[in-house]
């Protein structure tokens, strides 16, 4: 029975695994049982976590791409693919923003946050879906935010690109479910990570977030990964299509 809370043996692929939300859910994994591939764009950060987990006694691995594009991807699952042959997790964590009010982004900066936001998410999905498919027990969980459920001081191209991946998620989980690959995603509202932690430095920014949580605080990182890596477990295996908020109350903080 305890077997349904571990990830023992299976093999996870997280994007933007070097920091943040990402790096908590590789170290969440590892913890479980978990065999963990990150992909990031710097190679250094990535020489850097993975020798720590294999010093702790993990295996993991991982490559510098970025996913981003057509060629990184393509890079990527050519380096997965000799390792592995199935995978049993693909985590979409990779994400940007500019803020910015909608009449000010070029349409270069727009393109961006929907090209990595959105696009790579979508394209990742398609190149591991033989991988995922072999699993047997394939999950897939996107990392999106609240912005996608309600207004957010975030900036419009941000919103869209999660809301998308809110729809996502919900069309994959149909389509794939004869494939027993299951897809769900989780929300975070503010987590304390590097993206973030200018932003916290603001004492009345910081306030109005606290003033709109109802658990009145910032969330730390592992419990976003933890809920992350309980959507893989087999202990989740009749659960699809769905999207955890990580927000200490916050999308359903009426007046």
């Amino acid at each position: 029975m305890l077997e349904k809370w571990k990830l023992e043996g299976m093999q996870a692929l997280i994007t933007g695994g070097t920091k943040g939300i990402g790096q908590a859910i590789a170290q969440e994994m590892l913890n479980l049982g978990a065999k963990v591939f990150i992909v990031a764009r710097n190679a250094d950060q990535i020489k850097e976590c993975i020798q720590a987990w294999n010093d702790q006694g993990f295996e993991a691995n991982g490559c510098a791409a970025d996913i981003a594009t057509t060629k990184g991807r393509k890079a990527l699952f050519k380096i997965l693919g000799d390792k592995w042959e199935r995978l049993d997790i693909l985590v979409n964590n990779v994400g940007t923003n500019i803020r910015k009010k909608a009449v000010e982004y070029s349409d270069e900066q727009y393109l961006s946050i929907i090209n990595t936001n959105m696009h790579s998410s979508f394209a990742m999905c398609r190149e591991a879906f033989p991988m995922l498919k072999k699993s047997d027990q394939g999950s897939v969980v996107n990392v999106l935010s609240v912005a996608g459920l309600t207004h957010l001081r975030t900036g419009a191209p941000y919103g869209m690109t999660k809301a998308a991946g809110h729809q996502l998620t919900r069309n994959l989980a149909v389509e794939w479910a004869p494939d027993n690959i299951r897809v769900n995603a989780i929300a975070p509202w503010y987590t304390k990570t590097p993206l973030v932690k200018n932003l916290l430095k603001d004492e009345a920014y910081t306030a109005d977030i606290l003033a709109r949580t109802p658990m009145g605080r910032i969330a730390d990182a592992h419990e976003v990964a933890s809920v992350a890596a309980f959507l893989c477990m087999q202990s989740a295996s009749y659960v699809t299509g769905q999207c955890i908020a990580v927000d200490g109350g916050f999308t359903i903080n009426g007046f």
